[in-house]
């Protein structure tokens, strides 16, 4: 994906095809607001929102089939209830303390968080006004997604694969084209669909509720987010030198020929003070003084930067995810505004429940953090002096100094951790288990290989002595056996499921008001890559229309036809198709006598609500015959004489083997063109905001940019970029 400045084509930046995203991009959308990019990509079937500053991912998530035409559309309803929702300030802010920034050491972390402002999550979120982001795809696939993050609609009922669509900004009605392939026959058939009041009683009559209930579930789909990626930094911060511990025991077992075992051996050491000659080698020759050091550095500082995270963004973020989940709940037991958007509140209290089993583990790994680092910390103190006074050095008296607590305490550790477990060996290659932390970081389903001693606890015998306490849906549930990775993908799983119901049931609630068979695509047009565009859709905010542009073949002349229809399925627009012919034009330019000219349209694209820019061929096509760019306006199609001359579909046929009866409006453009010199124009794509149109060539090398409100005498030589091979 590569994205230029309009006005110098300056590259502001290039996002080259990668394993994790994908490689090939088959749509783009830009959220309304200019501020984020979207594209699909269907080797991977996922989709990413981009920054249109920088090149990175904000956020991407998956979809069921590859991606054929995206649509970001916003709402523009008006309502009372809207307003206050929009100015009121997002509670979360004032009673949440704001999401600390993860630390920028971490590859893995998406900047997204570890910007010091966490702006870049407000940036995500965009306004607080509902925007939508439509997705179509292969076979009938149709979602949408409020905000471009939370699916809120699955839309079935539509058959084949997706061309072009548009959501009217008042959600009141969804247009599709689709391509519909026959196996046995080789040409297409483009067929047009809109979907009735895309429920209208449900999206646009609880606009609101959906506005809130969509707001709600970005807020939990970016902190499932930024906890995914506080664990991927734990994940880093747990270094694998902490494993030398393991495997070097785990070898002396191997090679040792005495028959004592490894914790005797040990337990001699700091009873005597003697040790036997293999575990000096493995001391002196394999762990070395300088080994311990570093071991025991690298222990100290990977555990405290684990505990730090924990506890400033783990905690910090579950906490949060409560807090919106909580609310959810208590919009989900507002049965008479929610209910028949499927929020759920049984599904929502799992979804809190599963938070909470979530940082009880995180909890648990804050003790075992705990006790490791000073257990370690003993243990090392004391060996460093054991394995000085073998090489003879010289001990500093401060650390010679040893109490009987802590020969006991380093005599409870060896006792704890320095047994040998037979079993492990077949599962992890090892038989020790000395390093506690890293099992509870793993990406694995396997069980903890050793699960916290929970014996003489207090509040368990409580619990497996109370009857009632048992099932009780205020504790949450302990799972000790798992990681807490474990947890988290449960706990992801439970919440996609609870926020996953509304999306079918706004879904199932779309009726499809009519079905128009359009026209077969022909063999030669396929030759050509059917890039993008024609058919395009165009929804007119201001007076809820849809409009439709496409071509059908007529003596080899490609004739533009516009197709309208209310977006109020029920109001017929009078004139619902126009064919439009373009008169001689250009007589004055090449040569006089020839008046029978014809010109084929090869795009048409809507610059804004009143005028449709097109790229013209002449369908005699000889050498030396130019392109021409022209802006059609629709007041010289739609005029008043036409209301008497309907045209009566016949539902039967596709529109192609009508085309005989459809109304034809020959129109004289009179200085709205330009041709297009040296350059086989194809493709054409416009801005009316901006007043640009970009003219791409057929060979899909060449750009050139024109303004298109230009005075004639301060003519603005236009900008040509060409792209060498």
């Amino acid at each position: 994906v590569l994205l230029h400045r309009l006005a110098n084509f300056q590259r502001v930046w290039s996002l080259p095809p990668n394993e994790n995203t994908g490689k090939e991009v088959t749509a783009l959308a830009w959220r309304p607001d200019g501020k984020i990019l979207a594209f699909g990509l269907t080797d991977t079937k996922r989709i990413v929102l981009c920054d249109v500053e920088k090149p990175e991912s904000l956020h991407s998530f998956s979809v069921d089939s590859s991606i054929t035409y995206m649509h970001w559309m916003e709402v523009t309803e008006e309502s009372s209830v809207l307003t206050s929702f929009y100015n009121a300030e997002d509670e979360s802010n004032l009673l949440l303390p704001k999401l600390p920034a993860l630390p920028k050491n971490y590859s893995t972390t998406a900047k997204i968080f570890s910007e010091e402002k966490s702006d870049e999550i407000m940036k995500l979120l965009g306004d607080v006004r509902l925007n939508a982001l439509v997705l179509g795809g292969s076979s009938g696939f149709i979602e949408i997604y409020a905000y471009g993050m939370f699916k809120i609609a699955t839309v079935t009922g539509v058959a084949g694969s997706c061309r072009g669509l548009c959501l009217s900004s008042d959600l009141k009605s969804l247009s599709v084209i689709t391509e519909i392939r026959d196996s046995s026959d080789s040409e297409a058939e483009i067929t047009y669909f809109q979907a009735s009041k895309l429920d209208t009683s449900l999206l646009s009559s609880y606009l609101p509720e959906v506005t809130r209930m969509a707001r709600k579930f970005t807020h939990i789909s970016t902190l499932l987010q930024y906890i995914k990626l506080s664990l991927t930094c734990m994940c880093e911060a747990w270094e694998e030198i902490l494993m030398q511990m393991d495997s070097r025991l785990t070898k002396f077992v191997q090679e040792k020929n005495t028959t004592t075992s490894v914790q005797d051996e040990f337990m001699q050491l700091l009873l005597w003070g003697k040790a036997s000659l293999e575990l000096q080698a493995l001391l002196m020759n394999q762990l070395t003084v300088k080994g311990l050091k570093k071991l025991g550095q690298s222990i100290e500082s990977s555990y405290s930067s684990i505990q730090k995270l924990v506890i400033s963004h783990l905690q910090s973020g579950s906490e949060a995810l409560l807090y919106h989940l909580s609310e959810l709940k208590g919009m989900a037991l507002w049965k008479q505004k929610y209910e028949s958007l499927g929020l759920d509140a049984s599904g929502i209290e799992e979804a809190i429940t599963a938070v909470g089993s979530f940082i009880l583990k995180a909890n648990e790994l804050l003790q075992v953090i705990d006790s490791s680092m000073k257990n370690f910390k003993a243990f090392f103190r004391w060996l460093y002096v054991a394995m000085l006074r073998m090489s003879e050095d010289h001990v500093l008296p401060e650390l010679n100094k040893m109490t009987q607590k802590d020969i006991t305490f380093v005599a409870d550790f060896l006792t704890e951790h320095f047994n040998e477990a037979p079993e492990l060996y077949n599962r992890k290659g090892k038989y020790f288990n000395v390093e506690r932390v890293g099992q509870y970081l793993k990406d694995e389903d396997d069980d903890l290989v050793s699960p916290p001693n929970t014996e003489g606890n207090q509040w368990f015998n409580f619990l497996k002595n109370s009857t009632h306490l048992k099932e009780s849906p205020l504790l949450f549930p302990y799972y000790p056996e798992k990681s807490l990775h474990f947890v988290k993908k449960q706990m992801e799983g439970v919440i996609d499921r609870c926020l996953q119901k509304p999306a079918d049931v706004i879904g199932k609630s779309v009726h499809q008001a009519v079905c128009m068979s359009l026209y077969k695509t022909s063999q030669s047009e396929d030759s050509t890559p059917q890039l993008f565009k024609l058919p395009f859709l165009w929804n007119d905010k201001t007076s809820n229309i849809h409009y439709v542009l496409f071509t059908i073949l007529e003596n080899s002349i490609s004739k533009i036809h516009i197709l309208r229809r209310h977006t109020d399925t029920s109001r017929s627009v009078s004139n619902g198709i126009l064919a439009v012919d373009f008169g001689n034009f250009l007589n004055n330019s090449i040569n006089e006598s020839s008046d029978s000219r014809c010109y084929s349209c090869l795009d048409a694209h809507f610059y804004d609500d009143e005028t449709v820019t097109v790229v013209l061929k002449e369908s005699a096509e000889q050498e030396g015959k130019e392109r021409v760019l022209a802006q059609l306006p629709l007041s010289s199609i739609y005029t008043d004489e036409d209301q008497d001359r309907e045209f009566i579909w016949d539902s039967t046929k596709r529109l192609d083997e009508q085309s005989g009866e459809i109304c034809t409006c020959t129109v004289v453009l009179e200085n709205q063109w330009r041709v297009l010199e040296n350059m086989k124009a194809q493709y054409v794509s416009v801005n009316g905001i901006r007043k640009v149109s970009c003219v791409l060539s057929s060979n899909l090398r060449h750009v050139r940019v024109f303004e298109m409100d230009v005075e004639d005498d301060g003519e603005v030589e236009e900008e040509e970029e060409e792209e060498t091979t």
